[in-house]
């Protein structure tokens, strides 16, 4: 190229690539003559910033973090993988959570001066003093928010009252110690590492206190402090789960029980990253609940549809939102165990071979409460599944499985857990739902029911049922609802309460514990051995 002048300047690069942090390691350079201007990478300026980049989350529960001893080995994990680059995701210790909410409950009727008897605020001192002494870090990093604690719950006897927004505010003191406590050791054995409060890096949620939803704004804000922080001066991110800000108050919100699975998986998508990894007390996603068959085996491989279906209805492994995030940014979601980790465990992805799959496992969801409502009006009405639904909209009560006939609704109530109360069984709640609904319809209710989902390939949903119905007519087992709807993966069946737990045992026993082999027959579309 031939000019008379030549001026070489670098470009003003602001924007920030969060999927793509290679541009950041590239210097762009303005070429710039009399005959025309052009960009050239100077591409032997780049440095190896880009092999450097934060590379996966790993997210541990309360169950891993429950003493210093598991800290210890948490942090011994994190440094066994020299390839990887976490940002790390949290949990309180082990059952603090719980521990916060009956101190605060305690508080509201003990009044002011008793508050320093009550028995979880001193578990919760003894339990995190306890552990930086057996950690040997400095005390003060918790200090302050022990002392702040004990101010809250004097404020909340005070008042006599405790609300959703100052319960959240409560139960941030857990994940607000752990991680602290955890950076602290984590410097002290000589892995650099930088706390953060999700509230204060960008986490911007609903104003729903207890079950708040994370906004979109939080991507772009997390990414921005996380990457930001790590370019300038590299150091392992430990981050609170469960936790964010409300975009109206500006006030601690929490994501819902098992909010630090939806943390992690919105950091993934926000930075980017390779892998998400969700570290738990078990072998990974299981084919049923082992405290219900303890011969329950490992999931392999689900998809992200599976796994939100396996979450909602009742599995605890995820958070219910948790996949969302991780879909949309088409995040791989690895479920490992802490206690096991050379186990293989679940990967989560966006599609996986369906080719010889049936069932990949049940899930029991108790205490549900099921309506049927019936109207002879609905037949060729428009409008009744709206005047319906929009009973428990305005009630604020979800529903979670439905069936229609020309003349009836069935459905199942959501007991809408929030910490330890369930709303939906209170009597007055149930009184005034069938008070609503007896104005447009008969309604039978009918309590201490169960759903139990089967999540599966329900393209081949006939040999599912087929087996089913067979379990289920040995046990003399009548199914008083049933539902599939539009889902692919979940078969929904309502039954006592009762015979629940023997039906998954005895459901798992046909499916994984027989040693014959089920095949779908296209031709025919029977079942074969």
């Amino acid at each position: 190229m031939h000019c008379q002048s030549l001026r070489v300047r670098p470009l003003n690069y602001n924007s920030v690539a969060t999927s793509s942090v290679l541009s950041r390691s590239r210097r762009v350079l303005k070429v710039s003559c009399e005959a025309a201007s052009v960009d050239v990478l100077e591409m032997n300026k780049i440095d190896n910033q880009a092999e450097k980049q934060l590379t996966c989350v790993m997210k541990f529960g309360g169950s891993s973090l429950a003493s210093a001893e598991r800290m210890k080995e948490v942090a011994e994990l994190i440094l066994s993988f020299p390839n990887e680059r976490p940002v790390i995701v949290l949990s309180a210790m082990g059952k603090t959570t719980n521990k916060l909410l009956l101190a605060g409950e305690k508080a509201v009727s003990c009044g002011v001066t008793n508050v320093d008897s009550i028995e979880e605020l001193s578990f919760i001192k003894e339990l995190h003093l306890r552990t930086v002494k057996e950690l040997e870090v400095d005390k003060s990093i918790i200090a302050n928010h022990l002392e702040e604690l004990e101010q809250l719950l004097k404020g909340i006897a005070m008042m006599k009252e405790l609300t959703p927004r100052t319960r959240d505010y409560l139960v941030s003191f857990g994940e607000c110690m752990s991680t602290r406590i955890f950076a602290a050791y984590m410097n002290k054995i000589g892995a650099k590492a930088r706390q953060y409060d999700a509230f204060k890096i960008g986490f911007v949620t609903t104003d729903d206190f207890t079950n708040a939803d994370i906004l979109e704004a939080t991507y772009p804000a997390v990414a921005q402090s996380l990457h930001g922080d790590w370019i300038s001066d590299p150091a392992i991110p430990i981050v609170t789960g469960f936790l964010g800000k409300g975009w109206r108050s500006c006030a601690i919100t929490t994501l819902g029980r098992g909010g630090s699975d939806l943390t992690a998986t919105t950091i993934g998508k926000a930075l980017g990253l390779r892998e998400i990894q969700v570290w738990k007390d078990v072998d990974g996603v299981l084919t049923c609940d082992p405290n219900i068959y303890p011969r329950a085996e490992p999931v392999p491989y689900l998809t992200f549809d599976e796994a939100a279906e396996l979450a909602y209805f009742g599995a605890q492994v995820l958070h219910p939102q948790s996949m969302r995030p991780a879909r949309e940014g088409d995040i791989p979601v690895r479920v490992k165990n802490s206690y096991n980790p050379n186990a293989p465990g679940t990967l989560i992805t966006r599609a996986r071979d369906m080719s010889k799959a049936v069932l990949t496992s049940i899930v029991l969801k108790r205490n549900v409460t099921m309506l049927d409502i019936v109207s002879t009006r609905m037949l060729g009405q428009f409008g009744f599944l709206a005047k319906v639904f929009s009973i428990f909209e305005d009630l604020g009560i979800s529903v979670d499985v439905v069936a229609t006939s020309e003349v009836s609704i069935s459905l199942t109530l959501d007991p809408s857990k929030l910490w330890s109360r369930e709303l939906i069984q209170q009597a007055s709640e149930l009184d005034h739902v069938v008070e609503e609904l007896e104005k447009i319809a008969i309604v039978n209710l009918l309590q201490h029911r169960s759903i139990i989902s089967l999540i599966g390939n329900v393209q081949r949903s006939s040999l599912i049922l087929e087996k089913v119905f067979n379990v289920l007519r040995t046990n003399g087992v009548n199914v008083q609802m049933i539902s599939q709807g539009a889902s692919k993966v979940n078969i929904s069946l309502i039954v006592n309460d009762d015979e629940a737990e023997q039906c998954v045992r005895s459901l798992h026993s046909s499916f994984f514990d027989s040693e014959v082999e089920w095949e779908y027959v296209p031709d025919n579309g029977s079942a074969s051995t």
